[in-house]
Formats: C-alpha cells, structure tokens, sequence
C-alpha cells in the first residue's frame, strides 16, 4: 500500500504551477530547487494514483478476505504458513506508523486499518486452532529474514527518523513475506487446497500489478526511484513466477535452491541453539509420495550441573 499525499510546499507549487508562465518571477537558488522538489512530489502523487496500483490493492484486500474465509470454513490454519502471518503483521505495523503522523484520505485509511487489524485477526485464529497447525511444514527461519531486513533498512533508509527507517524495513522485509509460505508449499507438493492456491495467487499477483505500477511511474517520471521498494518485488515476483511456473508444469528452478538453502539455515540455526542452550535437535527430511515433511525431535537433555 502506497501512500503519496502532498505535504504543504507542494500544495504551494501545485498553486504556483497554475499560474501563466509570464507572471512568474525568476526562480534561483534554494527557491527554485523548492519549487522544482515541491513539483516533483505532485506530479508522483499524481501518477501513483493509477489502474496497476488500484489492481494491486485490491487484489491484496481479497487475498486477506480469502484467507480469513478459508481458515473460518475449515476451522483449521492446515495449509498456510504461520511466520508468513508473522512477517505479514510485522509489515502492516511497521509500515502504517503515518497513521498517527499525519491526516491521509479515507481511501488509505481503509486499507491501512485493515491490514492492520485483518493480521491481528489471523494471528489470533492460528492461535485457536494450533492444533492443526503444520509446524513440521512451516520451517523457514524467520531471523534469517528479519536481521539481514533491519540491518539493510538501518543502512539504507534515506532518512534516521523511525518512522522512515521502519517504513524502509518494511519495504524490504515484504519482498520475503510469502517465503514461509513457498516453502511450506515446496513441502506440501500433493497439497490442492483451493483456499491456498488463490490466496497464493492474490498476494503473489498483487506484487507483480505494484511492480507494474513502479514501470509507469518511472515512464511518466524519469527521475522517479524507489530501490527498496523495487528490491522486494523483484524478489517477490521471482519467487513468485517459479512458484505458478512449479504449480502449472511441476517444473521449478528455485524450489530445490530454496529447500537447501532453508534446510542449511535450520542445520546453522539448531548447531547454535545446541552450543548456546546445551540442548540438541535431531533433524530428518521424509519423503512420502509428493509431500516433504522436515521432522524435527529434540534429544533428551542431560541434567546439568549448576
């Protein structure tokens, strides 16, 4: 979700660009790069408000809306990915802060309030309904995505306020929002829930309209730039194609990449926690037809010696 208002100078260069040509005093200076700054950001708000961005809204709205539809039917969470709902409530806390900075439109009201309040909904619900809950599918580590997101949202972010460096997380950290669940997907091959596949296919699709959005802006505006935005779509729309491209034809050029490399993070992560915690993790990957299942089963701990 976007959000592009028009702060008070560029309300005034908006004024100003009415004005006939011949009537306007010479602009030097800081006068003249206030002007030509207070025009940029109106003519972006002006071009951010287009087809491919109304799309993806929506298309990200009736993704929550299948979701919470799917686990209220079932009264199961079988299926989807806990850390993506995580990652997912992270990214609307971390995002909609200018809720309380500034006023805004209804429009963006709306949407901002919704997922706000739509991810605490579902993260409620999979506390309800744990029991069916696939912890053994869901094996992403969530700290492989989170810390490389901060540190690059500390680096990166154009300003040192908080509200600009959590936006700039933000950006970045919902680039791999639905990795959790690609991968639980990857392990849950001769899986055909329909609630999924198009919750899948909404959230997915939705990325790829506001990547769109990101091409006009940028053929309307030359100088228009957005590199965090711009870097988690790309790897949102990667991942994205090869999971449709594995789901149509059965074939993927990312899924044994990613398997391996979350099956290694998991291996690092337990190889801590054992010298860390004193405590052991046996890990096995079982394959059953067309399901992977990573199991995991903790050794019984000694009784340590205070």
């Amino acid at each position: 979700m976007e959000n592009v208002t028009p702060s008070a100078d560029t309300a005034a260069g908006i004024a100003a660009t009415k004005a006939p040509f011949g009537r306007m005093p010479a602009l030097r200076g800081s006068v003249k790069r206030g002007f030509q700054k207070a025009v940029n950001v109106a003519a972006l708000a002006t071009h951010s408000w287009n087809i491919f961005r109304y799309i993806g809204d929506f298309l990200h709205l009736f993704g929550v809306f299948v979701i919470l539809a799917s686990l209220l039917k079932k009264q199961s969470v079988q299926g989807f990915s806990r850390s993506t709902q995580l990652l997912y409530f992270l990214v609307s806390m971390t995002r909609y802060l200018d809720l309380v900075d500034h006023s805004q439109n209804s429009y963006l009201v709306f949407f901002k309030v919704t997922y706000i309040l739509s991810s605490i909904v579902l993260l409620g619900i999979f506390w309800k309904f744990d029991r069916t809950y696939e912890r053994q599918k869901d094996t992403c580590s969530l700290a492989a995505i989170l810390l490389p997101c901060a540190m690059a949202a500390i680096t990166f972010s154009n300003e040192t306020t908080i509200i600009e460096i959590f936006w700039t997380f933000s950006q970045f950290l919902e680039g791999f929002a639905m990795v959790p669940q690609y991968i639980f997907c990857y392990r849950d091959r001769g899986a055909r829930d329909l609630g999924v596949s198009v919750y899948v296919l909404c959230l997915g699709s939705y990325r790829m309209f506001y990547a769109l959005n990101w091409i006009y802006k940028k053929v309307q505006m030359p100088q228009y730039s957005d590199l965090h935005s711009w870097f988690g779509g790309a790897v949102n729309g990667a991942l994205f194609c090869d999971f449709l491209v594995s789901r149509l034809t059965g074939f993927s050029l990312l899924r044994v990449m990613v398997l391996k490399v979350d099956t290694k993070i998991n291996e690092i992560q337990e190889s801590v926690e054992m010298k860390v915690l004193g405590s052991s993790r046996v890990k096995q990957v079982i394959t059953n037809g067309d399901c992977e299942l990573r199991q995991r089963r903790k050794v019984d701990e000694e009784a340590l010696d205070v």
